[in-house]
């Protein structure tokens, strides 16, 4: 098959670096950050992946993959699943032998993921400004290989998230993490609320942001 005929996907970064949050936080990964979101978070930290980047195609990005040596690979964005080819990117991915994961929204389906790819997949809180636009049909979907991380800029969202953790039983389905808002929500308070309910989930920091600074494009 020759390399037109390959369908191509819009690549907005590769990058080699630490995984920064959930449970693969501090592993060397190799990062494809897919270019393009539906949504518009109040506190998105990656708004420079809304546009730009290269069409690659999916052995062109394996081919790039080797210059590093990576065994674990994060698909990103953006929102990833907004472009068609994901799933097959996934897929091309766990062939290739990578303990991949995924970083989505939470706003389209993960359905059709690839089983061998872990689903890191957020829930929008209401400070946000998209909370109406999480697609509450995949929490069903969720099994232990999968996690959940929930961004919380203020008090409200965080009696907001323990609601929807009570409500959807979300700590018998896979691990919780709680992000405080860069810049926005103090991490001792929200730690403090945490244990002040006794809280079946994970605090987390970005550890990214902790060793290199709010960075845009690496």
């Amino acid at each position: 098959m020759s390399a037109r005929a390959h369908p191509r996907l819009r690549v907005r970064e590769l990058f080699f670096s630490l995984q920064g949050e959930a449970s693969r936080a501090g592993l060397p990964s190799a990062f494809i950050r897919l270019t393009g979101c539906p949504l518009r978070c109040r506190w998105c930290d990656t708004a420079y992946a809304f546009s730009g980047g290269e069409d690659m195609t999916i052995p062109g990005i394996l081919h790039a993959l080797q210059r590093w040596p990576a065994q674990h690979v994060c698909v990103t964005g953006g929102e990833p699943l907004a472009q068609k080819h994901c799933l097959s990117l996934l897929t091309a991915l766990c062939d290739a032998g990578y303990d991949v994961c995924l970083e989505t929204s939470g706003a389209l389906d993960i359905g059709g993921v690839d089983a061998r790819t872990a689903r890191i997949v957020d829930i929008k809180t209401p400070s946000s400004g998209e909370s109406e636009k999480n697609r509450l049909e995949n929490l069903a979907l969720l099994t232990a290989r999968d996690e959940l991380k929930i961004v919380i800029a203020d008090r409200a969202d965080y009696d907001w998230a323990r609601a929807q953790m009570a409500r959807h039983q979300l700590f018998a389905r896979c691990p919780v993490f709680l992000s405080p808002a860069h810049g926005l929500q103090s991490a001792p308070e929200l730690a403090e609320w945490m244990l002040a309910d006794g809280l079946d989930a994970r605090f987390q920091l970005q550890l990214h942001k902790q060793l290199w600074g709010n960075m845009q494009a690496r």
